[in-house]
């Protein structure tokens, strides 16, 4: 298992290639690009024993189900985590299907499915990508909350379609 940044979630935009953490498990793997986290907090609330900001390092794999583990996973909205089974299995998470697109109202693009997203390092297979909607990330394509969605969420926004 390997954690060697002191914050995980911090990550500045003018690094040269995204870095990517790996955790470790027994039956799972899970990753974590933290230039692509938007703290959505679907994995802490999801399984805080396996998820836990306070601690070192903040992912236990092997704390839950590599199931239950890889179903919290899928819920990270912007893909910043991301998971896979041990490499003999060479079960990685499998892509929604159809692909869907769809804005949230803070502007931001949901992406869900097999995709292939093109950014400053090349084309990069996805399964779930929270892309920026306003042209103002840092972090393009994806978004970064540098723009307005980093503005307030206002339940009484409309999604726009």
């Amino acid at each position: 298992m390997s954690d060697r940044a002191t914050d995980p979630t911090s990550e500045r935009a003018g690094d040269e290639k995204p870095r990517l953490k790996e955790y470790e498990g027994e039956g799972i793997t899970v990753t974590f690009e933290p230039r692509r986290c938007l703290h959505a907090a679907e994995c802490v609330h999801g399984l805080p024993e396996v998820f836990d900001l306070s601690r070192r390092p903040w992912v236990l794999p092997d704390a839950a189900e590599p199931a239950r583990v890889a179903e919290v996973v899928r819920r990270c909205p912007s893909g910043a985590l991301q998971y896979h089974h041990r490499p003999e299995d060479a079960v990685a998470e499998p892509p929604d299907s159809p692909t869907t697109v769809r804005r949230n109202p803070a502007g931001q693009l949901v992406v869900r499915g097999d995709l292939v997203v093109t950014g400053a390092y090349g084309d990069r297979h996805e399964t779930r990508a929270m892309l920026c909607g306003c042209g103002a990330s840092g972090n393009q394509p994806y978004c970064d909350h540098s723009g307005p969605c980093a503005e307030p969420e206002d339940d009484d926004v409309p999604e726009k379609r």
